[in-house]
């Protein structure tokens, strides 16, 4: 099979699909093509690549064109939605609740999508989501604590205890992957973490791993975030439901509870945002501020520490993209009902239930 790796285009995005280790497996079998500089941002020149059995092509379209499966990082954007048809399997994060429009117009170009954040294990688990959600939640707990210093909007905290002064409140809405990764990096601060969840099992597990000193376990509705935010400097978003728009959680109206200065970070934005008041910002202008509270809600987080990202990403999809050159796309989900999860949209047509129920609502 001919694997295509382009670059990039997304703003402050340098992750890459491919590294030139995943090459060097691949290209046993198998023909790749990487674009001219796709990996130079994070340290992987072009003769890496080569080095690694690998053919460089200087023009994005090259790649598109003569490649069968296209291996990315992030969904097209509308410049390179035109260069694909339905003789392309597209293999990337395609979060297309995210964005209707470039959902629909993706899906018209015929392209194959096979998206990695609907690809399932055995134990219910998002195998080649978790590594960046892991990612995520603990750069939420980075910016968070940037954007509460004075110069920078925020309220002008640290979140641990200093001497004889109190340790600040962290909420974390949502405890999955994304969000136990936050309430680590929150409990190592030194903050008193607040953990709401919607799963009571979920908060029972959770205290069996963390315990009770500093940490409170709430199960989430309405009042209970409302509470939990009133009280908190930073509040982490983490809400992901498979395929779908993020659930709204928190309202416009539960800001008037919070602390002017006081943080919001958006981990669901690119699945449309579990906060009302979000949209999607990027690394060049990451917040934006609304009733007094400051708001980050970049799409890409991850993209901040592109080679961690990406050397993490590429250890999960590698078995996934060496069966499908294998095997071919019809072939390898026949026998991956997993991986047949990750299919959401082929010949014009959406594929899988919760995209197809999030596009139309």
């Amino acid at each position: 099979m001919i694997i295509g790796v382009p670059k990039e285009i997304k703003n402050n995005e340098c992750r890459v699909g491919l590294t030139p280790k995943s090459v060097n497996v691949l290209s046993k079998n198998h023909k790749i093509y990487v674009q001219k500089d796709a990996g130079k941002a994070i340290g992987f020149t072009d003769q890496d690549y080569q080095d690694n059995g690998a053919e460089i092509l200087g023009a994005a379209s090259d790649i598109y064109e003569g490649s069968e499966l296209i291996v990315k990082v992030k969904e097209p954007l509308p410049e390179e939605n035109e260069f694909l048809s339905s003789k392309n399997t597209l293999f990337t994060y395609l979060h297309l609740a995210g964005n209707k429009e470039n959902a629909r117009n993706l899906i018209a170009t015929g392209v194959t999508g096979v998206a990695y954040e609907t690809v399932t294990a055995d134990d219910g688990s998002l195998p080649l989501l978790a590594p960046m959600s892991k990612i995520a939640g603990q750069i939420s707990l980075v910016v968070g604590q940037y954007f509460l210093l004075k110069p920078n909007k925020g309220l002008g905290t640290l979140l641990g205890a200093i001497e004889n002064v109190s340790a600040r409140e962290v909420s974390v809405v949502g405890a999955g992957v994304a969000g136990t990764e936050a309430i680590k990096k929150g409990l190592s601060s030194g903050a008193h973490v607040n953990v709401l969840d919607i799963s009571q099992d979920k908060l029972d597990e959770l205290q069996h791993s963390f315990g009770t000193d500093n940490i409170s376990y709430i199960l989430s509705n309405t009042d209970s975030i409302s509470e939990a935010i009133s009280r908190s400097d930073l509040v982490i978003g983490s809400v992901y439901v498979v395929g779908k728009e993020a659930p709204k959680v928190i309202t416009k109206d539960m800001l008037k509870v919070m602390n002017p200065g006081s943080v919001l970070v958006d981990i669901s934005i690119d699945q449309g945002g579990c906060i009302e008041t979000s949209r999607p910002t990027t690394h060049d202008d990451p917040i934006f501020i609304e009733e007094e509270v400051v708001h980050y809600c970049v799409t890409n987080m991850p993209g901040a520490v592109p080679l961690t990202a990406s050397l993490a990403l590429n250890q999960a999809t590698l078995p996934y993209i060496e069966k499908i050159a294998d095997l071919g796309l019809n072939q390898a989900i026949k026998q991956d009902e997993h991986l047949a999860n990750g299919l959401n949209m082929a010949n014009g047509e959406v594929k899988h239930d919760s995209v197809n129920t999030a596009l139309n609502t």
